[in-house]
Order: C-alpha cells, then sequence, then structure tokens
C-alpha cells in the first residue's frame, strides 16, 4: 500500500516560487485563481475586469515573490489583498479618464452562446446592483465585506491583511450587513447567485 503524499502548504511552494521554482507558482495559481477571480468579479461587476485583475494581481505575486513572506499558511489572503489594491487602482484610473473624457464607451459585447451570454449579463446586472450598494459603505466596512463574506477569509486572516484587530473586523462586517440590509430592498445582500467559470 502506497502512502498518501501531502500536498505542501503555501509558504513551501512560495519559497520554492522565490528560488524560481515556476512549477510551484503555477500550483500556488492552480489553487487560487478561482478564489482571485470572484473576489475581483464582485468588486467590479465585471467578468473581463475580473479576468485582467486576476492576471495583473498574480504578475505582482510573480514579481514580489522573493521580497514578500507570507505569515500565513494560505497564500490566499494576501492575493486577494493585492486584487483589492489592483482593483482600487484600476478605478483610480478610471475616475481620471472620465473626468478627462467626461464619458466611457461600454466594452463591446463579447460573442457567446446565447444562454451563457444571458447568465452572464443576469449575472452582471445582479451584481452591479449589488455593488451600488456595497459602494456606499465606507471603504473600511467594503474591504472587511469583500474579504470575510463572498471570499471566505477568516476574521484572522482578514485582520492580519488589513492590519487591524480582529474584534475590529468583526465589527466592520456586522455593520456592513446592517447598512446592505437597509440600502437593498430584498433583504437578502450578501446571497447574489453568480455563476463560476473557474
Amino acid at each position: 500500500m502506497t502512502e498518501r503524499v501531502h500536498d505542501p502548504d503555501d509558504r513551501v511552494l512560495w519559497s520554492r516560487a522565490a528560488s524560481g521554482d515556476e512549477s510551484a507558482f503555477g500550483t500556488l495559481f492552480d489553487r487560487h485563481a478561482k478564489a482571485v477571480y470572484n473576489h475581483c468579479f464582485r468588486l467590479t461587476a465585471s467578468w473581463a475586469a475580473a479576468e485582467e485583475h486576476l492576471q495583473n494581481t498574480f504578475l505582482m505575486a510573480w514579481r514580489k515573490r522573493d521580497s514578500v513572506v507570507l505569515e500565513n499558511e494560505s497564500a490566499r489572503p494576501w492575493l486577494l489583498a493585492v486584487a483589492t489594491n489592483e482593483v482600487r487602482n484600476w478605478r483610480r484610473t478610471l475616475a481620471r479618464r472620465v473626468r478627462l473624457f467626461d464619458k466611457l464607451q461600454p466594452d463591446p459585447p463579447i460573442p457567446d452562446h446565447a444562454d451563457q451570454v444571458a447568465d452572464r449579463v443576469d449575472d452582471q446586472r445582479r451584481m452591479a446592483d449589488l455593488l451600488a450598494a456595497v459602494n456606499k459603505l465606507p471603504r473600511n466596512e467594503r474591504e472587511a465585506l469583500a474579504l470575510c463574506v463572498w471570499s471566505e477569509v477568516s476574521y484572522a486572516e482578514a485582520a492580519a491583511v488589513l492590519g487591524i484587530a480582529e474584534g475590529s473586523v468583526r465589527a466592520r462586517v456586522s455593520k456592513a450587513r446592517s447598512r446592505l440590509t437597509r440600502l437593498v430592498a430584498n433583504a437578502q445582500p450578501l446571497t447574489v447567485a453568480i455563476s463560476e467559470e473557474r
């Protein structure tokens, strides 16, 4: 009977990647890409933007692999924080362009099968409605909500990534839920059904 080999934890893979092991970094990508992709979609309400932010997040991770030391067993909280910053920077750039050009043209529709297109449009519409409500929250509550509720990062991991006490993370999530309940008419702001492509 062969003994089962356990997968190495993220810190081991990160250390190997820092030494130039591309396959270790590929394993990290395979392990966390779906979570990062969905996190970015929830922050942007756009599948296309989420794909771009996913790529930029892992490009940043590759560039910083030899200068960042993981403090948790999982790289996911750190990757989600990088993705959040990536989206924030994208929004700033977008806002500058809007001010410069006074309006943006929407992305042309992506050719796809009819059912898939309809599903994606419905997902984006629902996510845009929810995101409009979420964007009315203070930034610190938005970030705690996105990490702990949408991406299911633990309160302890979120506290480490955000640099605050775990109790503060819990308080921010609680306040965000209460505010969203008042902002969203159907009183189910955190249970939007989202198709997962990855």
